[in-house]
């Protein structure tokens, strides 16, 4: 089958090429000409050169292809939220529109629980009761949290498409960690408490997801999700800290002991975005207006639909992702923690 992976040079996107390739497909990967194509360097992939505001390069990818993953998308850059829609929401519905132009079968969408908005309750415990599933909706500022924001508009445009005659499954991963993190060698939570740059916590919770298990549920999307239903790819649900204490253990560092109350470090939200241009901070000062909040999520709708089987544990994720960490340079040998 002729495939086309959108944001093709991306983690995500390069290991569902080599997933498809390994499955027999003929992949096309689709990027920009200034994309990095470390990632794609040892696969037999046709490189498709373009951009998702050119209508016309989606077109010209989209000939005789059947299926197309759009995994595309802009996730840094909080601070520019006219970007990230136009890359985001824009580029969603340009995509799908040269879709349906090209007679594509089906198209599976990379969305984010990010879309799904913020949870109800911050429960201190994780408990089935608190998790979100693929029925809750966006209820939060859209100012405060631009990248959910634009997700959720996504899906909209998803949404739309579906109505019109096009088949879109979407798929909503969590938190992905693994190896081959590419664009995140300075960002990721990993790599700032192997190199100890994390000087605190704060009070809330996530979910981690091993990158595999988001490629498994992407193919199996495409095979038997159903159109204009969306599927939230999820792992391990964890506190920060529980999280933050794990990435210690495997890196052989030790976790920051001083905890923020979740109402003071939203506090810290404003005053330490308006010094971002001038320090940097481990994390982007905008998320902490989300301290406290538990991102729990269910899986069970991908599991039994989509029939994906157990999903590795957060600790395994963890030990690839900084394996890979450490062989690009990006951390140190780990040191005895102290």
């Amino acid at each position: 089958m002729n495939v086309l992976v959108t944001g093709s040079t991306g983690f995500i996107g390069s290991h569902l090429c080599r997933a498809l390739i390994a499955e027999g497909h003929a992949v096309r990967a689709f990027h920009r000409s200034t994309s990095m194509l470390r990632l794609l360097e040892d696969l037999p992939v046709v490189h498709a050169v373009g951009d998702l505001s050119q209508l016309d390069s989606l077109e010209i990818a989209m000939q005789d292809v059947e299926l197309v993953f759009h995994t595309a998308g802009l996730v840094a850059g909080l601070d520019d939220p006219g970007r990230m829609y136009a890359v985001n929401v824009e580029g969603t519905h340009n995509v799908l529109q040269a879709a349906r132009r090209a007679n594509v079968r089906r198209v599976v969408f990379t969305s984010s629980v990010a879309a799904l908005g913020v949870p109800p309750v911050s429960p201190r415990k994780i408990s089935e009761a608190g998790l979100l599933d693929e029925n809750h909706t966006w209820n939060y500022l859209p100012q405060r949290w631009s990248y959910g924001y634009t997700k959720y508009l996504a899906e909209l445009e998803v949404q739309k498409a579906v109505g019109q005659g096009l088949e879109v499954v979407t798929v909503n991963p969590s938190i992905v960690i693994g190896a081959g993190d590419i664009y995140r060698q300075s960002s990721s939570l990993i790599v700032q408490v192997a190199n100890r740059r994390l000087p605190a916590l704060t009070e809330g919770g996530l979910n981690i997801i091993h990158i595999e298990d988001v490629v498994q549920g992407h193919l199996a999307a495409a095979r038997t999700g159903r159109s204009g239903r969306r599927y939230i790819l999820a792992g391990e649900n964890l506190t920060i800290v529980d999280f933050v204490r794990k990435v210690a253990s495997v890196t052989g560092t030790s976790a920051p002991r001083l905890i923020l109350p979740a109402s003071l470090a939203r506090s810290l939200a404003v005053p330490l975005r308006l010094l971002n241009a001038y320090v940097h901070f481990p994390i982007e000062p905008a998320l902490l207006n989300l301290a406290g909040c538990a991102f729990f999520y269910s899986n069970r709708r991908a599991q039994v639909e989509l029939g994906l089987p157990q999903v590795r544990p957060a600790s395994t994720a963890i030990a690839e992702a900084y394996a890979w960490f450490m062989g690009s340079g990006s951390v140190a040998a780990a040191s005895p923690a102290g």
